[in-house]
């Protein structure tokens, strides 16, 4: 029998959640001592949910943003993970990511309470038009791409920030394209300054692919335990 502890659990150490503080750690949300065998899974809570939980039998719910969480369907438990769940399954330092988008050899790139926010790593010699098709692919979409004129690319680096600082430390470590989530002006300089180009997946896109991901995760686990995402995210 699964229960909501089981899978809090699982998740608690996936997420290494320990190296987090006690606010940020995330967990049960709300309690419930039912059998677990049909877990719902999205990035926050909308004006349908308790229609769409009733509606697919669901007996738990993951939640990434719970916070607008008002009306649910009785002893339905609930989990929700935030930066642990952004920093382990988005842009960040993800060695699932990196294995889709073939990287290798990866490296730390930027830290944060000493947690890692971002990867280094090889790819096979591509053109940046071939990687920018890649991501579109992985990722159904990007939305800003800065490209730059010369050699063909063969390091890339995946941050869950964009800054001044972080961009340099990305071109002295021979970073050809830098892929995160928003295109921010502070960094617009080194951005000039150290010809790296930039792919901007958008934040919503990089979150979708860690929702999917983590329904993957969570099915290698249990094998009986149906996992259910809204359509919006497939």
């Amino acid at each position: 029998m699964i229960n909501l502890e089981d899978i809090a659990e699982f998740l608690n150490h996936f997420f290494a959640v320990e190296t987090y503080s006690q606010e940020e750690r995330g967990g049960i949300y709300l309690p419930s001592s039912h059998r677990v065998q049909r877990l719902g899974l999205a990035l926050e809570p909308w004006t349908h949910l308790p229609e769409w939980t009733k509606a697919r039998n669901l007996d738990a719910l993951f939640l990434h943003r719970p916070w607008q969480l008002e009306e649910i369907l009785p002893d339905i438990g609930v989990i929700c993970y935030h930066l642990p769940f952004d920093e382990h399954l988005t842009l960040s330092f993800n060695p699932r990511l990196a294995q889709v988008l073939g990287m290798s050899g990866l490296q730390v790139l930027g830290k944060k309470q000493g947690r890692a926010i971002g990867m280094v790593g090889e790819i096979p010699t591509q053109s940046f038009a071939c990687l920018s098709s890649c991501v579109n692919q992985v990722f159904s979409g990007y939305e800003h791409i800065h490209a730059v004129n010369g050699n063909e690319v063969q390091r890339i680096a995946v941050v869950g920030a964009m800054t001044d600082s972080l961009i340099r430390e990305a071109a002295a470590s021979g970073v050809d394209v830098y892929i995160t989530g928003q295109l921010r002006k502070p960094a617009q300089e080194a951005m000039e300054e150290t010809k790296i180009a930039v792919i901007a997946v958008g934040h919503r896109r990089s979150e979708t692919w860690g929702l999917r991901a983590l329904a993957g995760i969570i099915r290698e686990r249990w094998s009986s335990l149906e996992v259910i995402i809204p359509q919006e995210y497939n």
